[in-house]
């Protein structure tokens, strides 16, 4: 279906501007609505990653066995907020059915895909006027320190290595040798040179000035409420600020996505996955690599003038209150693998929580409604939302124009759990 006219864009966050972006690059009308609080969300205080190393979806073989042991303690690296919420068991057992290895056969070569045109769309914005947002190409180094951790790395590096995605196992001596800046205290690790890291806060303040550069019209303090319908087709929305008529409409809306549908009778599978990050202004050291410390789920990200500890999932609704102890547990996690960090006591940072929209089975929500054929999804990127935002951006204004698509998106057709 080939769409004309003026776009609507709900959710201003990384993948909401992305989306923005792409349209303004066609010539098409472009309004983008947010609620006003996307300074504080995920786009922001992220680690940063952009990693086509993350091939391997969420909902995989043993994710689930690992997760019902950690998923009643507080401070694990999974945590499920005891509640009765018939969504949420929707949406575990939709987990369990997906996590399989035909899944993650059929997934990975996608998501692969995805997350290099990522890449390759955050190389593109760097070389425009006015962007640079710290992109730095030094890879990802993920660490471990047991048994079950190097099993687990060294079969991710032989997955990857299958589907052409550079991985090196990497003994201690050899970790030292890429990474002189700090000592660890790992077993091991797996580079994956591949991979790269930006800056979230410069990239969601240059890509603002760039979209309304490019002439989109930007309100960032309006909160979409309902749709307006008629004849299958998507007219509007109605808003805190008023109406706003369009041809094409976008839900870029993160975690809240899949509220912003329920008014159309539309269910997307999505649940919010808390995540935490603390970040420490000024250490004495810091590794010139992003690491990953595998066993516990933590990123570390250095950044010019500090270093960003971030982790944990943990399904608790929409809210985004802090749990110290989770905090906490992100911050003993980086004592335990890098001895030479100085971290804080706990009393004296300053954590974020924010809500990364998860699907069941892992993958982003790209594509038309089956039931409103000018509604298009671009969520559910849990992890991801930074590595994916410029592709899903392109792929956004693809739908909207018919131009042909190369990749097969049909994995990630918003519609897939209410099929057959």
């Amino acid at each position: 279906m080939t769409t004309s006219g003026k776009v609507i864009v709900i959710g201003g966050g990384a993948v909401g501007l992305c989306a923005a972006h792409s349209l303004r690059s066609e010539g098409i009308e472009t309004v983008l609505l947010d609620r006003g609080d996307r300074v504080d969300g995920c786009s922001v205080h992220n680690a940063g990653l952009i990693v086509p190393s993350h091939f391997v979806p969420l909902a995989a073989p043993g994710v689930m066995k690992q997760g019902l042991r950690w998923m009643l303690d507080p401070e694990s690296p999974f945590y499920v907020k005891p509640r009765l919420d018939p969504a949420l068991v929707s949406w575990i057992w939709r987990f369990h059915r997906s996590s399989t290895r035909e899944h993650v056969d059929r997934s990975m070569r996608l998501l692969r895909d995805l997350g290099q045109a990522g890449l390759e769309g955050f190389t593109d914005l760097q070389q425009l006027e006015g962007m640079d947002f710290g992109l730095i190409r030094k890879g990802l180094l993920m660490l471990f320190r047991t048994e079950g951790g190097q099993a687990s790395c060294v079969e991710e590096a032989e997955l990857a290595q299958g589907i052409g995605v550079e991985a090196e196992v990497l003994k201690p001596g050899e970790l030292q040798k890429l990474e002189p800046n700090i000592s660890f205290s790992a077993t091991g690790g797996v580079y994956f040179p591949g991979d790269a890291h930006l800056s979230p806060s410069l990239f969601f303040e240059q890509m603002n000035r760039l979209v309304q550069r490019e002439g989109a019209l930007i309100d960032h303090s309006t909160e979409v409420l309902g749709f307006v319908q008629s004849g299958g087709h998507i007219t509007g929305v109605r808003t805190s600020s008023g109406l706003h008529e369009g041809d094409s409409f976008v839900v870029a809306g993160g975690a809240w996505s899949s509220t912003l549908l329920r008014g159309l009778d539309l269910t997307l599978p999505l649940q919010a996955g808390k995540g935490y990050s603390v970040t420490l202004d000024h250490p004495s050291r810091k590794p010139a690599i992003p690491l990953i410390l595998t066993e516990s789920r933590v990123a570390v990200t250095p950044f010019p003038e500090s270093i960003r500890l971030a982790g944990t999932m943990e399904l608790a609704g929409n809210d985004l209150s802090i749990n110290r102890r989770r905090v906490n547990a992100i911050l003993m996690a980086a004592s335990r693998y890098l001895p030479d960090i100085e971290l804080p006591p706990l009393e004296e940072t300053r954590p974020w929580a924010g809500l990364r929209p998860c699907s069941p089975d892992g993958l982003p929500y790209i594509g038309r409604f089956d039931a409103f054929q000018n509604l298009i999804a671009a969520t559910g990127h849990a992890m991801l939302g930074i590595t994916m935002a410029p592709i899903t951006g392109k792929l956004v204004a693809d739908l909207v124009t018919g131009r042909s698509i190369t990749l097969n998106i049909q994995l990630l057709a918003p519609d897939r759990f209410n099929r057959g």
